[in-house]
């Protein structure tokens, strides 16, 4: 009985066993190989496809029976293990074949020619940190790589694809958008042995990563220039990118789609064309000689000069300051950015006769070019842009001026900065806080000299309920901020305001600030703010100026508001003219230092900067710093009106000398 009870065990047990070998050949019949699988699944969908790239082709999906262009056709070592796909991403997971369908067609396989430089980029790129600039650009490609079983994308049997080709004609003429050709160039194919064409392959890569970087953020970091400069760059994926120029032979629209695309900036580079193709020697330059203002009316020999530099049709050797002349300098003064008066003085003469010449021009549009890198790609078809070098301000909606006015900006040691952020509320009757350090560190001190020091300027102080002391000025038409506060939170803590000195507004050059941008016609620019974000509302000036008492009023926006702080010292104007603006602050220079200088290598590396804007660390003050700057421009100009600088016992008022030194 034992001996049945064994036989049948040992009956069943091998039936078990055959049955298990039968079904594990049926799965191995069945089931793609490792290679067929991973050279079916898809390259990661480019997360932020830029303009002009949306007909890119995109690789073979899962179960397409049509290889992937660059794929190539024989046999190759065996293949690595799968790439780990995205489950984030749903349309790039690879399905599992159904358990009765065939196994799909494997994958060709690459050519017998190019099977050396494959083995060597499989050794290469766990240590090719060398041939690319940034971390996460060498694991990209070395994920690339992986997934295309190591097959070159630039190097074609032992000589430069049609790919690479493509490329590197396009890149020859990079110079045209500002950037130097010569930081991306050739396959260096001298030698065809497999490691020499592995290396210039990767070589190749790491150039065409670092191109699409410089063209959408900039070869500048902005923080090379100054820590008055704060934007988010969008810096492009560098997976993204080698999924796009794997999937396309003609790299000229792929890598174009890099740049901005901005009608600014395309117009920039149609004058940076034009001022490179105009020779310095064919250009007659024309002076007007230096000497008393020229004024309509007037009989001059300089007049006869006057016409030839305004290039004005007629007899140029008349030297009558008429009616002709006097229109044509207000024409050139309005497009200098002057006061158009019609009178040649000082200002007027210098900016005749200073105009750039053709190799400055080309420098100056290249850093601006460089600056637009710096922005976003879409700006929105309704904001706010201010032109720091042009001091003005422009509202756009629907891609289209809606209303534009002069401002005051920040003087050169106290820059206003260049970002950008989002309008949220505007404040009317708005009160100075004065920032806690500036209580601690002077006022407290100088209340302590003289007990009627603020009173005299305006200011109240109280204590709060922490047991700190509160300073701070109402509202008023004395008021530093004026009337009306345009409030945009940002790092540098600036805003846009109102101001008692209407005066400077008349000046050409308007830099006076500490960092704020005071406006022109304040209550006109909120009725236009007003009108595109609370249409319904019915905000007029008149409105507005209903609203002026002792109590701040704030106005929120419902859909907030973009608002770009530029250093635009050249820009294409409605009339296709090209304007350029004296560099206030130094900007253009700086970039172009980083662009021909020294550091130009590790000029796209950003680096610590402390900023100007001062910290807060209460939440009330949050948009309140930099008003001790404002006002200071108020208390200043006041004692130069002579409506401040109070006098103590016939001598002037120590406070005031000793705020005066400190923010003069």
């Amino acid at each position: 009985m034992r001996g049945w009870k064994f036989d049948r065990l040992f009956a069943t047990t091998a039936m078990v066993l055959a049955l298990s070998v039968t079904a594990q050949a049926q799965v191995i019949t069945e089931t793609p190989s490792a290679a067929a699988v991973d050279s079916k699944i898809p390259m990661p969908a480019p997360a932020n496809v830029p303009p002009g790239a949306a007909d890119i082709a995109q690789p073979a999906t899962v179960g397409s029976t049509t290889p992937p262009q660059d794929t190539p056709a024989t046999a190759v070592a065996p293949a690595p293990a799968a790439a780990p796909v995205d489950t984030a991403t749903p349309s790039a997971a690879p399905v599992p074949a159904p358990a009765t369908a065939t196994a799909p067609a494997a994958a060709p396989a690459i050519a017998a020619a190019d099977n050396p430089v494959s083995e060597k980029l499989r050794d290469l790129l766990p240590k090719a940190d060398r041939f690319f600039s940034r971390r996460n650009e060498r694991t990209a490609a070395e994920d690339f790589y992986k997934a295309r079983n190591y097959a070159p994308l630039w190097i074609e049997n032992g000589a430069l694809s049609a790919r690479a080709k493509s490329a590197a004609a396009y890149l020859k003429g990079v110079d045209a958008d500002g950037l130097e050709p010569a930081d991306y160039p050739d396959p260096d194919l001298k030698s065809a042995t497999p490691d020499d064409l592995a290396q210039a392959e990767l070589r190749y890569t790491g150039e065409i990563l670092e191109f699409a970087r410089h063209a959408q953020t900039g070869r500048v970091h902005f923080s090379r220039v100054s820590g008055d400069i704060g934007f988010d760059l969008q810096m492009p994926e560098p997976a993204d990118i080698l999924a796009k120029v794997a999937g396309v032979t003609d790299l000229a629209p792929v890598l174009a789609s890099y740049h901005p695309q901005h009608p600014q900036y395309k117009a920039l580079k149609a004058k940076l064309a034009e001022a490179r193709g105009q020779k310095i020697e064919e250009v007659e330059v024309v002076r007007v000689p230096e000497g008393p203002s020229l004024k309509p009316g007037m009989n001059d020999p300089r007049v006869a000069v006057l016409r030839k530099r305004l290039n004005l049709s007629g007899d140029q050797s008349n030297t009558a300051y008429d009616a002709t002349v006097t229109e044509a300098v207000k024409a050139f003064q309005k497009g200098a950015g002057l006061t158009a008066d019609g009178l040649v003085g000082p200002g007027t003469l210098r900016a005749l006769n200073g105009g750039p010449k053709q190799e400055r021009a080309a420098d100056v549009i290249v850093a601006n070019m460089e600056r637009w890198r710096w922005m976003p790609r879409d700006l929105g078809s309704r904001y706010v842009m201010v032109n720091i070098p042009d001091f003005s301000l422009k509202i756009v909606n629907n891609n289209a001026t809606y209303w534009t006015t002069r401002i005051v900006v920040g003087k050169p040691s106290q820059p206003t900065p260049i970002t950008m952020a989002t309008m949220k509320f505007i404040t009317v009757n708005p009160t100075w806080n004065v920032p806690p350090s500036i209580i601690a560190n002077e006022y407290l001190p100088a209340v302590r000299q003289d007990p009627e020091a603020l009173s005299r300027m305006g200011l109240k102080m109280e204590q709060n309920r922490d047991g700190t002391v509160r300073i701070y000025q109402p509202p008023g038409d004395r008021n530093a901020l004026g009337r009306i506060r345009f409030n945009f939170p940002n790092k540098f803590l600036v805003y846009q305001h109102d101001t008692p000195d209407k005066h400077l507004f008349a000046h050409d050059k308007r830099a006076y600030s500490h960092g704020c941008m005071r406006v022109q016609d304040p209550l006109m620019y909120g009725e236009k703010l007003l009108s595109l974000v609370l249409p319904k509302e019915g905000y007029t000036q008149d409105k507005l100026r209903k609203m002026f008492g002792n109590s701040e009023i704030n106005i929120d926006f419902p859909n907030h508001l973009p608002v770009y702080l530029t250093y635009q010292s050249a820009y294409v104007d409605d009339a296709g003219k090209l304007v350029i603006r004296e560099d206030i602050y130094g900007r253009d220079a700086a970039i172009l230092a980083n662009l021909k200088g020294e550091s130009r290598k590790v000029a796209d590396i950003a680096v610590q900067r402390a900023h100007t804007g001062s910290g807060v660390t209460r939440d009330s003050l949050q948009f309140q710093v930099r008003e001790e700057s404002a006002f200071a421009d108020w208390f200043s100009s006041s004692r130069n009106n002579q409506r401040g600088g109070a006098r103590v016992s016939g001598r002037q008022d120590p406070i005031g000398d000793f705020f005066g030194r400190l923010f003069r």
